[in-house]
């Protein structure tokens, strides 16, 4: 199992980004996965999950703002970032869980496979 984001970088704040997770290794279609962050010094905390069916879970922090996404013919797990704040800077990580079933609200429990993770820098 391989997971490997890109699309990390810098940007003002409203600015935008998107977050890739290129998966192999397993039938992707079948796990939840999800997005995480970490800030210097704090545990990795949930950020958005999207389930096998496809149902979708934020963090209360990025609700209106983030958008989970995936593409099962591409394996490709995506996170859409729009109006981004300085506080969200922090370096993001893509998972994926042990079933096809995220826990709610987003957290570490239940994902077993992560990637290296991608830094964003958000500048006021």
């Amino acid at each position: 199992v391989q997971l490997v984001e890109s699309g990390g970088g810098s940007v003002q704040a409203g600015g935008s980004l998107i977050l890739s997770c290129e998966a192999s290794g397993y039938t992707y279609s079948r796990y939840c996965m999800g997005w995480f962050r970490q800030f210097p010094g704090k545990e990795r905390e949930g950020v958005a999950t999207i389930a096998a069916d496809g149902y979708t879970q934020y963090a209360i922090s990025v609700k209106g703002r983030f958008t989970i996404s995936k593409d099962n013919a591409k394996n490709t797990l995506y996170l859409q970032m729009n109006s981004l704040k300085p506080e969200d800077t922090a370096t993001y990580y893509c998972a994926r869980a042990i079933s096809g079933r995220c826990v709610s609200p987003p957290s570490r429990t239940g994902f077993d496979r992560w990637g290296q993770g991608t830094q964003v820098t958000v500048s006021s």
